[in-house]
């Protein structure tokens, strides 16, 4: 694969300029992690104190949209994936239909996370906008509902980013793909799979608590 020959006058050598933009992604992940992982803990807070309202929320969430949406972003990190191995001047034509693919699926994603929020809208269960729940679980339900709408919304935000960072490598690499596309299709793919794992998480805090009781 051509090296590129640009680099800034910080670094050494091109390796140099390669780790240090992975390393920066790393960085970034981890001001990420620091983010999500805030907001679940805040869900276990106030599930610990509201678990009866959490699970009757639960319930009303919309399970096979749910599992649809998490199969579709596991194939579309596959896809990532695929097109992170066997990246090569050779493969560029497979590679910009895998992260054409890859971003396909994430916007299949927010259609579907889309119906979701309005079938809640629907159903009255959108605090601060319409929010209908009568019963002695009625404050918990309403808490679950907000921690549901900031962390998925703070989640399809970040697929939406994603996405358009897809879009523009497969831009870009079909031309004349470098180790410098390389890279920057490497620190792609590590903030894909972040976005990846972090809906595993809301997947199993939001679909699943109080589904085995019912």
């Amino acid at each position: 694969m051509p090296e590129s020959s640009a680099f800034a006058p910080q670094f050494a050598s091109i390796p140099h300029r390669d780790h240090t933009a992975e390393l920066g992604m790393w960085v970034f992940i981890a001001t990420e992690v620091l983010l999500f992982g805030g907001l679940i803990l805040a869900y276990f807070v106030y599930r610990h104190v509201f678990p009866q309202g959490f699970a009757e929320g639960s319930r009303h969430t919309e399970i096979v949209i749910g599992t649809a949406n998490t199969a579709v972003l596991l194939t579309s990190s596959f896809l990532v994936a695929w097109a992170v191995e066997i990246f090569s001047p050779d493969t560029v034509r497979i590679v910009t239909w895998l992260l054409v693919g890859a971003a396909c699926l994430g916007l299949v994603f927010i259609a579907l996370k889309g119906i979701e929020y309005s079938k809640e809208y629907d159903e009255h269960l959108v605090p601060g906008i319409d929010f209908q729940f009568a019963g002695p679980l009625a404050h918990g339900v309403q808490l679950f509902f907000v921690f549901y709408f900031i962390a998925t919304a703070i989640h399809a935000l970040h697929m939406l980013i994603g996405i358009c960072l897809l879009i523009t490598l497969a831009v870009i690499c079909r031309k004349a793909p470098t180790t410098r596309h390389h890279t920057a299709l490497h620190s792609a793919a590590l903030y894909w799979h972040f976005v990846d794992v972090v809906w595993i998480f809301l997947f199993a805090l939001i679909y699943l608590p109080g589904r085995s009781s019912s």
